[in-house]
C-alpha cells in the first residue's frame, strides 16, 4: 500500500527541527531511522501531514561521556550502541538487550531515540533503560527538559513527550563494573518480546550488594521488579536465593492475553526469566 499524501522537511539543528514540528501542527510525525514508522505508513495506520526528518542533525548522534553519565544522542544507531566501547565499559545492560533487537538491517537503520518514542510494550530497549536508571532529555519549544525513565512511558506506544518535542539524548548513570543479563523469550528469531528480563547486578565477595531488575511486555510499560530487587540485595548470590528473589517477579504487573501468550503463561516466564537473568549476570550456575 502507497502512504498518504504529505510534506518533508529534513532539518539540520535540533532549533530547526522544534521549529519545524511547531509550524506543521499536532498532524506532523517525526523520522529517526524510520523502522517503526515506514510500516505504519505504509498500512496507513497513520496520515500525518508532514514528516519532520532528524536523521541530518549531527548532534543526535554519537556516544560521550560527561562526568558520571554517560551521554547517547537519540539518533544513534542500534549497531553503535551495541559496538560502542564506552557502552560496553558503563552500560553493558543497554548492549546487550539491544543485540537482540530484530536483525541486523533494522540494527544498521534503527536508533536508540526512535526505538524509545515509539514506546512499543514488547520493544526491548525500555527496560534496560529503565533499570540504568536513565534520565531522558527533550527539546522542545520552551528550551530542554529531562525525563526520568521511570516517568517517559505513559502507555501503550505512548511516552510523555509533548507533540511538539524532540529526544534529543539519552543520559545513563554509568554503571562501571556492573554485570548485565538480557534475557528474551520469543517464538521465532529477530521477533518481538513475549516476555523479557533485564538484570544487572554488583557483587562483592558473593553477595550481591545491588540489583536492578526490569520486565519487557508485562504491562503496558517497562516494569521495574522492585520487589525481585529488595529481595537480592545484602543476599549471598546463589541459586537458592535468587530463584526465591525471581518468585516476587510478577508483582505490581499487569500481563495481556493475546494470540502469542495469555496472562498466566506470560507469569510464569517473568518469574522463570528474572532467575535465567539474574543467576547469569551473578554468575550462579
Amino acid at each position: 500500500m502507497i502512504p498518504s499524501t504529505f510534506d518533508y522537511v529534513a532539518p539540520t539543528t535540533v532549533d530547526e527541527a522544534v521549529a519545524a514540528l511547531a509550524s506543521a501542527g499536532e498532524d506532523a510525525k517525526i523520522i529517526a531511522g524510520g523502522q517503526s514508522l515506514m510500516p505504519v505508513l505504509r498500512l496507513r495506520l497513520a496520515a500525518p501531514t508532514t514528516l519532520v526528518d532528524i536523521g541530518r542533525i549531527p548532534e543526535l548522534r554519537g556516544v560521550r561521556e560527561d562526568g558520571g553519565d554517560l551521554v547517547i544522542g537519540a539518533m544513534t544507531t542500534h549497531h553503535d550502541v551495541i559496538h560502542d566501547p564506552l557502552v560496553r565499559e558503563h552500560a553493558r545492560l543497554l548492549a546487550e538487550a539491544t543485540s537482540t533487537v530484530a536483525d541486523p538491517q533494522i540494527r544498521h537503520r534503527g536508533t536508540l531515540g526512535g526505538a524509545l518514542a515509539h514506546a512499543d510494550p514488547a520493544g526491548d530497549l525500555g527496560a534496560p533503560v529503565l533499570v540504568l536508571e536513565a534520565t531522558l532529555v527533550a527539546a522542545g519549544p520552551s528550551g530542554r527538559r529531562s525525563i526520568p525513565a521511570a516517568d517517559f512511558f505513559d502507555d501503550y506506544f505512548t511516552t510523555t513527550l509533548q507533540p511538539e518535542e524532540i529526544l534529543v539524548e539519552v543520559r545513563i548513570p554509568k554503571r562501571t563494573g556492573w554485570a548485565a543479563r538480557y534475557e528474551k523469550f520469543n517464538r521465532v528469531a529477530h521477533a518481538w518480546s513475549i516476555v523479557a528480563v533485564a538484570a544487572t547486578v554488583q557483587t562483592d565477595g558473593g553477595t550481591i550488594r545491588q540489583a536492578r531488575v526490569a520486565l519487557t511486555n508485562m504491562a503496558a510499560v517497562p516494569v521495574r521488579a522492585h520487589a525481585v530487587e529488595q529481595a537480592l540485595v545484602g543476599q549471598p548470590a546463589t541459586a537458592d536465593t535468587i530463584r526465591a528473589a525471581a518468585e516476587q517477579a510478577t508483582e505490581g504487573t499487569s500481563p495481556m492475553s493475546d494470540g502469542n501468550a495469555d496472562a498466566d503463561y506470560r507469569r510464569q516466564l517473568a518469574r522463570v526469566l528474572t532467575r535465567r537473568a539474574v543467576s547469569t549476570a551473578a554468575n550462579v550456575a
